[in-house]
């Protein structure tokens, strides 16, 4: 899969480069905006992965304009949180920033990447439809809150890994802005199970939740 990297930092650009080849990415670089607009006119690649601050512009503006419809990773030092909450607004695919790591980078990578091109989940007879976010069994689409849909497919996106309760804590949290405790968990947990009417959601006491690709 194709990789471009807009970042002028050179030291930066010397070990993203050689990490993503290493892991059979092909990786094309662009240190301005210019340079990557006259790229994608003529150019199609998998995923951006976009710093911020450019010598000759501003990355939300080139995303907004040029790259909202390709696979994005925002990578910045811009770390304040109306940064962060305006990035991933737009609609790009995460927001990480420097100093970071490469390894974590990675697997944020493959995460995105993984689904492209085959944005519908089948676990026995349930379908997560990553498109329309729409959930489905034997082809007959369960009503699920806009909550649960997001709780279902961190599942989803995480298949054959413990999805912590912790961390769907802190989803719910960045989802919703409300406070949240344990027992939401178990609560949301139910009420997805139930709609499903399946055993595909395994739970791991006291640790969390998993869903194994079969």
């Amino acid at each position: 899969m194709k990789i471009l990297l807009v970042e002028d930092n050179q030291s930066i650009i010397k070990g993203l480069v050689y990490a993503l080849e290493q892991n059979k990415y092909e990786v094309i670089v662009k240190t301005t905006v210019k340079d990557t607009i006259f790229y994608l006119e003529d150019n199609k690649v998998d995923l951006v992965i976009l710093d911020i601050s450019l010598p000759d512009g501003n990355g939300f503006d080139l995303y907004k304009d040029y790259i909202h419809n390709i696979k994005t990773i925002f990578l910045t030092a811009r770390d304040t949180e109306d940064d962060i909450v305006l990035g991933l607004e737009l609609g790009a695919d995460d927001y990480i920033t420097k100093p970071f790591s490469t390894r974590e980078l990675l697997a944020r990578i493959n995460r995105i990447l993984i689904n492209k091109g085959n944005n519908k989940i089948t676990v026995k007879d349930i379908t997560l439809d990553l498109d329309k976010m729409e959930v489905s069994k034997n082809g007959k689409v369960i009503n699920l809150s806009s909550l649960e849909l997001k709780i279902l497919s961190l599942l989803f996106t995480n298949l054959n890994k413990v999805v912590t309760r912790q961390l769907i804590i802190e989803r719910i949290w960045d989802w919703t802005g409300n406070d949240v405790y344990d027992n939401t968990v178990t609560v949301y947990m139910k009420r997805i199970r139930e709609k499903l009417n399946s055993d595909i959601i395994i739970t791991l006491k006291g640790v969390g939740y998993r869903i194994d690709e079969k």
